[in-house]
């Protein structure tokens, strides 16, 4: 299977204009990455989302632990089993690139590592405004951080 290339959101061949920040669907309508929404094109509308593997631009992540639809607030909580030590983290709804309903698969547009060094994710904190900020503000901090590709 083709793994997904973080620079390329939907089809659109090149999503980071603007100085790193370029139209990307489900955005604002400024075309600014929202981390808290589902992408409208990516699959998600009405759907429980539990026990969907997810993957990441690199490699399995682990499984849908929790989702949430909530307007503006929208997250996956995903149990990464041995790949992190057992852990849970907490991937925006923004970062879903799309689903796939036969295979039960999440696809997410950041690598393993992004993943990894995200701030831990502790289930007292994910309702925090500040956890929420800081968690949305490093994933939107990580599209400004993938260098546009000048080959094509």
């Amino acid at each position: 299977m083709e793994r997904l290339d973080p620079r390329t959101i939907h089809g659109t061949p090149d999503p980071l204009t603007q100085g790193g920040r370029g139209d990307l669907a489900g955005g604002t309508p400024a075309g600014r990455f929202d981390p808290w929404s589902y992408r409208d094109d990516a699959g998600v509308s009405g759907v429980d989302l539990v026990g969907y593997k997810v993957e990441a631009s690199d490699g399995a992540v682990g499984k849908v632990d929790r989702a949430s639809h909530e307007v503006n607030s929208s997250y996956l909580v995903v149990d990464t089993g041995p790949w992190i030590f057992g852990k849970k983290v907490m991937l925006p709804a923004g970062t879903v690139n799309h689903v796939d309903h036969d295979e039960r698969k999440v696809y997410v547009d950041r690598s393993k590592e992004q993943i990894k060094a995200a701030p831990e994710y502790d289930v007292s904190t994910d309702a925090d405004p500040a956890y929420r900020e800081k968690l949305g503000g490093y994933y939107d901090d990580t599209y400004s951080s993938i260098p546009p590709d000048t080959a094509r």
